[in-house]
């Protein structure tokens, strides 16, 4: 599903790190923020490559009794392409306790999956926590991947139609998905990161600290 955000080579079943930075850019700039991409990136010769996902939260919470964090699985699926397989997507807390390191660092697994995988983890016991539409545009350097992400709420369960924008700024990512230990690829996020500047800062947020606030 190369159109989709959600693609990442598939990596099967196995654990790998996501290396992440984020920022944002507001409307107006997003328009500059892709052309100086698109002269960055891979294939500059080609149009932008664009995104347009559908992607649910699922949350498996333990008992009142029990002081444990739920467990979280994403579910995505392409709205340009509905025959395209959907994704099941397990992404880990950040490790955020060591400064010396450019970019957050997570562990990631990413696996195609049937379009009844709702049903499967409603019979497993998730709940559907939210959910959301996102659109936008991707690119790639080597490895690294770029998304400039429009999130979207929506107004109505299971409409992805009637909806609002979230806020008047589009979410950029530059990740690096790769197996554990290869941590020179934050020195290369680093030095990419820096190019986009003044446009956007990317930079490693501690999710933790925006869900306390």
């Amino acid at each position: 599903m190369e159109g989709s955000a959600s693609t990442h080579r598939g990596h099967g079943a196995s654990p790998f790190h996501e290396y992440l930075l984020q920022g944002s850019v507001v409307d107006n700039s997003c328009d500059v923020l892709l052309n100086r991409l698109r002269g960055l990136c891979d294939n500059a010769e080609n149009d932008y490559e664009s995104f347009h996902d559908h992607e649910l939260v699922f949350a498996l919470r333990g008992s009142t009794t029990q002081n444990t964090q739920p467990v979280y699985f994403r579910v995505r699926h392409s709205l340009k392409a509905p025959n395209a397989p959907w994704h099941l997507r397990y992404v880990g807390l950040a490790e955020v306790g060591d400064k010396t390191r450019h970019t957050l660092v997570r562990t990631y697994v990413d696996v195609s999956a049937s379009d009844n995988v709702v049903t499967f983890l409603n019979e497993m016991g998730f709940r559907l926590d939210y959910e959301y539409v996102i659109k936008g545009y991707f690119f790639h350097k080597g490895r690294m991947k770029v998304t400039v992400s429009k999130i979207f709420r929506m107004l109505q369960p299971n409409n992805v139609e009637n909806l609002e924008p979230l806020s008047l700024s589009y979410l950029v990512e530059l990740t690096v998905v790769a197996p554990a230990g290869q941590e020179q690829i934050q020195d290369d996020m680093k030095n990419f990161a820096e190019q986009l500047k003044p446009l956007v800062q990317l930079e490693k947020i501690d999710h933790r600290r925006i869900t306390m606030m």
